[in-house]
C-alpha cells in the first residue's frame, strides 16, 4: 500500500516584492510525524513566487522520500491551491512555469490540494519567517542553526532535528521571478460561523482617493462632472496600494466605472500585478441637480427636497437622480452576483461612499437611515465577509491607518 504524505507549505514577502522566504513540511499522514522540513531565503521576490517556491520544495522533498506516495497539499494561499487544482486560470506569464514545475513532480492522480486558514498553517509559516529572518542576518536557513536558536528561546526541549532537511543548495536554479497580487487583512474565521462553512467571499471595500471636490464636501455622484483624483488623492492611492501589498492577499480587483475609482484601482493594480475589472453595479448614487453642491448650498436652494430626502430613503434628489432605496437595491443585486462569482475569494472593491455604506448597512441588517450615521474617509478600507449560509460579517470599517505619516 502506498504511503500517504501531507505537504504543508507557505511563503512570504516583506514588501511584496521584498525580502522573501518559504517554508515547507512533509508529514506522515498515518502517524502525524514530521518527516522533512524545508526553508530558504529567496532574496527580493513577491508573495506568490515565495508561495509557489514553498510548494515546489515540499513536493520535491516528498518525492525524495517516496515517489510512489499519495500527497495531500495543504496551503493558506487560495491562489496557489485554486490554480494547481485547475479551477482558476493562470494568467500571469511568469507564474505559469512555477505551476508547470510543480505539476511535473508527481503524476497528477497522486496529488490533491486543500486550502486551509492561515492559523492552521503555522508550521510552514514559522519556517518561512525563520528563512526571512536568516536572510536579514545575511545567512541562509539551516536546520541545525534553527534548532539551536529554538532551544535558546526555550521553544524546544532537546528535540532531535527532523529526519531530513532541504536547504538552498538543493533548490538552486528553480527560482522564477514574477509579480502578482498582494494583501488585505488576514482572514480569520467568524467567531460564530460553523467550521464547515468554508472560506467566505470577502469584499475589501476601498473608497477612492480625494478629488478636488472631496475636501469641500460637495455632492459628487455618477451624474456630475466625473472628477479625477487630485495630487493628494493620487498619493493616497499610492499609500493604500503599499498597505495592501503588506497586509495579505487580494486575488481580484473590481472598480466602479468613474474616473476617480478607476485611477485609484489602477494604482493598486500596478503595485499588485493584477488587472482591474469594471463593475457598473458599484458606481456612486446619481445626486441629480445636487451634483457639485455642498450640503449648505442644497439646503439653501432646495430646502423642501432636502428635508424629504433626509427623512425618506425612497425620495429622489432634486431633478431626478437616484434614491437611496434604489441604490440599495442595485448594491444588493450586485452583491449577490459577486458573492456567487467570487465564493471563497478575497476581492478588492474600489468604489464610493454610498455603495460602501450600503454594503455595511445590508450586512448589519440596519435601516437605510443608518447611512446618515456613518463617516467614511477618502482612501479608507472597510471589509465584509459573506458565508455559504447567507450570513455576513463586518470585519473592518473606515480604516485610514495607512494614510498616517
Amino acid at each position: 500500500m502506498a504511503r500517504e504524505f501531507i505537504v504543508e507549505a507557505d511563503g512570504g514577502s516583506r514588501g511584496n516584492p521584498g525580502p522573501a522566504g518559504y517554508g515547507a513540511v512533509v508529514i506522515d499522514a498515518a502517524t502525524g510525524e514530521t518527516l522533512t522540513e524545508a526553508a530558504e531565503y529567496l532574496g527580493v521576490v513577491t508573495n506568490n513566487v515565495a508561495e509557489y517556491r514553498g510548494l515546489l520544495a515540499g513536493l520535491r522533498a516528498a518525492h525524495d522520500l517516496d515517489p510512489a506516495a499519495a500527497v495531500h497539499v495543504r496551503m493558506d494561499s487560495k491562489l496557489v491551491i485554486e490554480q494547481m487544482s485547475g479551477r482558476w486560470k493562470i494568467k500571469h506569464p511568469d507564474m505559469k512555469p512555477l505551476a508547470m514545475q510543480a505539476g511535473r513532480i508527481f503524476p497528477a492522480e497522486q496529488v490533491t490540494y486543500e486550502w486551509i486558514p492561515r492559523e492552521q498553517n503555522k508550521h510552514a509559516d514559522r519556517l518561512a519567517n525563520e528563512a526571512m529572518d536568516a536572510g536579514k542576518r545575511g545567512e541562509q536557513w539551516s536546520a541545525s542553526a534553527v534548532v539551536a536558536l529554538r532551544k535558546g528561546r526555550g521553544e524546544l526541549r532537546d528535540q532531535p532535528p527532523p529526519a531530513r532537511t532541504v536547504t538552498t543548495a538543493e533548490s538552486v536554479g528553480h527560482d522564477t521571478r514574477a509579480a502578482h497580487n498582494a494583501a488585505t487583512a488576514p482572514q480569520p474565521t467568524s467567531g460564530w460561523a460553523s467550521p464547515d462553512m468554508g472560506a467566505p467571499a470577502t469584499f475589501v471595500l476601498l473608497r477612492h482617493g480625494e478629488t478636488p471636490l472631496t475636501p469641500q464636501k460637495r455632492f459628487s455622484g455618477s451624474g456630475g462632472t466625473d472628477p479625477a483624483l487630485s495630487d493628494v488623492g493620487q498619493e493616497q492611492a499610492r499609500r493604500v496600494a503599499e498597505a495592501l501589498a503588506r497586509r495579505g492577499t487580494i486575488e481580484t480587483i473590481l472598480a466602479s466605472p468613474l474616473t476617480r475609482t478607476r485611477q485609484t484601482a489602477a494604482a493598486v493594480a500596478e503595485r499588485l500585478g493584477l488587472d482591474v475589472t469594471i463593475e457598473e453595479g458599484i458606481k456612486e448614487t446619481d445626486f441629480g441637480a445636487w451634483e457639485g453642491l455642498t450640503f449648505g448650498e442644497v439646503r439653501e436652494r432646495y430646502p423642501d427636497d432636502l428635508t424629504t430626502w433626509l427623512a425618506d430613503p425612497s425620495a429622489h434628489p432634486t431633478g431626478g437622480g437616484e434614491s437611496f432605496a434604489e441604490t440599495a437595491a442595485r448594491i444588493a443585486a450586485t452583491r449577490d452576483k459577486l458573492i456567487a462569482a467570487y465564493a471563497g475569494r478575497t476581492v478588492l472593491v474600489v468604489t464610493h461612499v454610498t455603495p460602501i455604506k450600503t454594503f455595511v448597512q445590508l450586512a448589519l441588517g440596519a435601516p437605510l437611515q443608518s447611512l446618515f450615521r456613518m463617516e467614511l474617509s477618502a482612501a479608507s478600507l472597510s471589509a465584509v465577509a459573506y458565508y455559504a449560509d447567507g450570513n455576513a460579517s463586518v470585519r473592518l470599517f473606515n480604516d485610514t491607518s495607512h494614510l498616517r505619516p
